[in-house]
């Protein structure tokens, strides 16, 4: 397992490093930073090559060390944990956007004002990455491609949109998005969609 993988062996993977207290962001299936970090550590802590990738030694030495995760820590039913904002996010009006730890922050010049789960598009239809600003809003939108609701949409790069979904509020992160942003607390989405201005900044990062 490396940098960049998402299956359900990286999910049990993060499950298993938080037992070791090397993560504390609820394991999400993508190999980022978060998760290489955690390698890296465990490997120092143990005598292996720390290169934050996971070959055989050390898979085996992480699972001598810990338990069989249970369905609850593979799949925790608590929200996620804000991963440490990008440096990009760091001055001005900004939805920062983490696909690791599957958060959102709104942060006003560094100070993070309210966070909220999201998910992501599929490998078929992924969510862009980058800096982008939000060009339009739209409370009330159905996609034209798609034909369903997009409450509180906020778009940031073509079709691509921060917007609520009921499908994420009932599937949660069985379903993925056709390239937004989604998110399922509708109340948290709403007061953000009143505060954020067309021109603010938008961060979707790793």
């Amino acid at each position: 397992m490396a940098n960049g993988d998402d299956s359900e062996q990286v999910r049990e993977l993060q499950a298993r490093l938080k037992q070791l207290k090397l993560m504390t962001v609820a394991p999400t299936g993508f190999y980022g930073s978060k998760t290489t970090a955690a390698v890296k550590s465990f490997q120092s802590k143990n005598a292996l090559t720390a290169s934050g990738s996971v070959d055989d030694a050390t898979w085996k030495k992480i699972q001598k060390l810990t338990k069989k995760p249970t369905a609850d820590e593979l799949r925790p039913p608590t929200v996620n944990e804000a991963d440490a904002p990008d440096p990009r996010c760091m001055t001005g009006r900004v939805m920062c956007i983490s696909k690791e730890s599957r958060t959102l922050a709104w942060m006003i010049d560094g100070k993070i004002i309210s966070t909220m789960d999201v998910r992501f598009g599929s490998e078929n239809t992924p969510t862009r990455e980058g800096v982008f600003k939000v060009d339009r809003k739209e409370k009330d939108w159905v996609s034209t491609l798609y034909h369903t609701p997009m409450p509180y949409s906020m778009f940031f790069s073509g079709g691509q949109a921060v917007h609520y979904s009921a499908d994420f509020a009932a599937r949660g992160y069985a379903g993925a998005s056709h390239g937004c942003v989604n998110v399922r607390d509708k109340g948290k989405l709403a007061a953000v969609f009143g505060e954020v201005q067309a021109g603010d900044k938008v961060v979707v990062y790793w």
